[in-house]
C-alpha cells in the first residue's frame, strides 16, 4: 500500500471510527486512500475546516475516544486551528492530519506554503511532527494517536503531498529506525493510600461540605453520588460538567459561576469544606474566600491541582477509582442534618424562581421559557450541544438534565459556533438518539447556516432522524452587549451588536430539512412538540426579546453601579430597566 493507505488503515488500528474533513491539492493522496477505507472509516465532509475540528472535538467529549480531523495545506490547515484549540483548552484528545506542498519546494515561498510545524507549535505543543520519508510514518501516527489518549491533548501529523502516494514500507531494523506499536490502555490511577487518608481525615472533619464536580467526573456518577450522600454534601457542576449528575436529586444546586444558580452561590460561601472533582473551574471569585473552607481535589492531571484555590490535600488519580478507593474511609454523617436540609431548600426554592421568571412576558417570547418548554419535554438519552452567548446561560440554567443525558458546548475557549458542529458529531456518533443544539442567531450567521447542508446531506442514514437546531433569535449578539452594559457601564453599541433578522426556518426548507418558526410564548410548547415529531432534522426559529437579562447568581455593587451608568446612553432603555425589574423583582 501507499503511505496514504497505510495513514488510514494505522488510524483504524488506533480505534478510529470517523473523520471529519474537507479536501484538497495537499492532501490528494489521503482523500483518494480515505475514498477506499469507506467500509471502515467513516468520512464526513464538512462546509469548512474549521468545523471539522469542531466536530472532531464534540465526538472525543461525547465518546471518550480520540477525535481526528483533516485538512489540506495552506488555508486549509490554518482554519482547523480554532476548533483545535477548543479540544486544547477542555482537555479532550484530537489528532489533526494535514497535507503540505512537496518536500522539494518546502523553503522557497511555493504556493500555500506555510510553516506548518511553527503555526501548530502553541495549539498541538505536545507533539506536531512532518514526515519525510515512509518509514517514517508510523511511528508518527502511533505517537500521535497515543501522546493525543495519554494526556489528552491536541496533536499533529503533517504529510508532504509528494509523500502521500509513494509506496508504504516498515522501517528496517537499523540504528537510526524506531518500531511502534497500537494500543493504548488508560492507567488505573490509583492514588497513594496515605494521601487517600489524608484526603479522607479532611472531610471527616468537615460538617459543611460542598462538592464541585466537573468533566472529569463525567464516568463517576455513581461514585460522586455515594459519596455525595455518605457526607451529605451539596454538589455544584462545572459547566462541562452538567451532565455529571441528573438535575432531580434535591441536593445538586446546578451550575456554578457567572451563568451558575443561587443555591450553587449559597453553596459555596456557607461551607467549611471542599471537594472539588475533575474540575479546574476557572472563576475563583464563586469558590470560597481561601482560608473559609479545607480544599480536597482530585484530578488525573496533577499540573491542574490547587490551580484555582489552596487546596489542603491533592490526590492524583482517575474521578470514579479514586472515590471508589475513599469511599470506605469516609464516615457516615447524619443523614436528614440542617446543612443538607437547607441546601435542598435552597434548591426547591430555585427551581420555582426559574420557573417563575420564565413565566414573565417579555417581547415577544421571553428566551428562558424557550429552554424552560423544551426540558420538560425531553427524550430520554438526549444529547444537547450549547454555543457562547447567552444560549449558554439559559442551557446551564433552566435545563434539567436527566440520568443517560449528555451535553456539551465550547467550555474554556467558549467559541462562538461550537453548537452545530458537536450536533452533527454526536449524530454520527450516536445516530439513534435524539440530538438538540442551542444557538444564538450570531453564531448561526458566523457557521451555523453552513453545516445545516452537511446534515442536509447525511441524515437519511440515521437510524433516528431526531436532530433539532434551535435558533435564539433576537437580532442581538446579547451576550456581549450585556457585557458592554454590566460590566463597562456603557450602553449597547448598536453598531456592533445589532445583526440582521434572517428567515432560519425557511433557509431550513431550502435543504431539504423542517422549518418551524414561533413569535408567540403561548405557542412554543407545541412548536417543540412539532419538532420532536418530525421525520427529519429542524431548524426551530424562535424569535426572543434580547433585553431580558441574564442574571448572575449575586448581583454585585459594582455591577449595579455599571447598570445605572449605562443608562445614559442605552438606546433600548425603557425595554432593559423594564424587563430587568420583571427578572430582579
Amino acid at each position: 500500500m501507499n503511505v496514504s493507505e497505510y495513514v488510514w488503515q494505522r488510524a483504524c488500528e488506533w480505534g478510529a471510527r470517523i473523520v471529519y474533513g474537507y479536501p484538497g491539492d495537499g492532501v490528494g493522496g489521503l482523500d483518494v486512500a480515505l475514498e477506499q477505507a469507506q467500509d471502515r472509516l467513516r468520512y464526513v465532509q464538512v462546509r469548512h475546516e474549521e468545523m471539522a475540528a469542531f466536530m472532531a472535538t464534540g465526538h472525543a467529549k461525547f465518546t471518550g475516544e480520540v477525535g481526528v480531523c483533516y485538512a489540506t495545506s495552506g488555508p486549509g490547515a490554518i482554519h482547523l486551528l480554532n476548533g483545535l484549540y477548543d479540544a486544547k483548552m477542555d482537555h479532550v484528545p484530537v489528532v489533526a492530519i494535514v497535507g503540505q506542498q512537496a518536500r522539494t519546494s518546502i523553503g522557497a515561498s511555493f504556493q500555500q506554503e506555510v510553516d506548518l510545524q511553527t503555526l501548530f507549535k502553541d495549539v498541538a505543543g505536545e507533539f506536531v511532527m512532518t514526515a519525510m520519508v515512509p518509514g517514517q510514518v508510523r511511528q508518527l501516527v502511533d505517537r500521535a494517536f497515543r501522546i493525543a489518549s495519554t494526556r489528552r491533548c491536541v496533536t499533529c501529523v503533517i504529510i508532504p503531498n509528494d509523500l502521500q502516494e509513494l509506496k508504504y514500507e516498515d522501517p528496517p531494523v537499523a540504528h537510526g529506525t524506531t518500531h511502534t506499536g497500537t494500543g493504548y490502555a488508560r492507567p488505573s490511577g490509583i492514588p497513594d493510600p496515605a494521601v487517600l487518608q489524608q484526603a479522607a481525615d479532611v472531610l471527616n472533619a468537615g460538617k459543611r461540605i460542598a462538592i464541585l464536580v466537573g468533566a472529569g467526573a463525567l464516568e463517576a456518577t455513581d461514585e460522586v453520588i455515594a459519596v455525595a450522600e455518605r457526607l451529605q454534601a451539596g454538589v455544584a457542576k462545572a459547566l462541562l460538567g452538567k451532565a455529571v449528575l441528573p438535575d432531580d436529586l434535591p441536593w445538586v444546586t446546578g451550575s456554578l459561576g457567572q451563568l451558575g444558580t443561587q443555591p450553587s452561590w449559597k453553596l459555596m460561601t456557607g461551607c467549611d469544606t471542599l471537594l472539588m472533582i475533575g474540575s479546574t473551574f476557572p472563576y475563583a471569585e464563586f469558590l470560597p474566600k481561601p482560608g473559609d473552607a479545607r480544599g480536597v481535589q482530585i484530578d488525573v492531571d496533577g499540573t491542574r491541582l490547587s490551580l484555582r484555590y489552596p487546596m489542603e490535600v491533592n490526590v492524583v488519580g482517575d474521578s470514579a477509582t479514586t472515590l471508589r478507593a475513599l469511599l470506605p474511609l469516609l464516615e457516615q454523617k447524619a443523614e436528614g442534618g440542617h446543612w443538607r436540609r437547607r441546601i435542598e431548600r435552597h434548591v426547591a426554592a430555585w427551581w420555582k424562581t426559574l420557573e417563575r421568571r420564565a413565566m414573565a412576558s417579555a417581547e415577544p417570547i421571553n428566551p428562558q421559557r424557550i429552554f424552560w418548554e423544551l426540558s420538560k419535554r425531553l427524550p430520554d438519552r438526549t444529547i444537547m450541544t450549547g454555543d457562547a452567548g447567552t444560549v449558554a446561560n439559559w442551557y446551564a440554567r433552566d435545563i434539567r438534565m436527566r440520568r443517560g443525558m449528555m451535553g456539551s458546548l465550547s467550555g474554556s475557549l467558549a467559541s462562538l459556533g461550537s453548537a452545530t458542529p458537536y450536533a452533527i458529531a454526536a449524530k454520527m456518533a450516536y445516530p439513534d438518539r435524539p440530538v438538540i443544539a442551542f444557538i444564538g442567531d450570531g453564531a448561526m450567521q458566523m457557521n451555523g447556516l453552513n453545516e445545516m447542508i452537511t446534515i442536509g446531506k447525511y441524515w437519511r442514514e440515521w437510524s433516528n432522524p431526531q436532530l433539532i437546531v434551535m435558533v435564539l433569535n433576537n437580532r442581538d449578539l446579547s451576550q456581549v452587549t450585556w457585557e458592554e452594559r454590566v460590566q463597562i457601564g456603557e450602553g449597547k453599541t448598536e453598531s456592533t451588536q445589532s445583526i440582521p433578522d434572517f428567515p432560519y426556518h425557511r433557509y431550513a426548507e431550502l435543504v431539504g430539512l423542517v422549518g418551524i418558526m414561533v413569535d408567540d410564548p403561548e405557542k412554543i410548547g407545541a412548536a417543540w412538540d412539532e419538532a420532536l415529531a418530525a421525520d427529519r432534522p429542524v431548524i426551530l426559529n424562535c424569535y426572543a426579546d434580547g433585553n431580558v437579562p441574564p442574571l448572575p447568581p449575586r448581583i454585585q455593587l459594582r455591577d449595579a453601579k455599571n447598570f445605572l451608568s449605562m443608562m445614559r446612553a442605552e438606546p433600548e432603555l425603557g425595554s432593559v430597566i423594564k424587563e430587568t425589574l420583571k427578572q430582579v423583582f
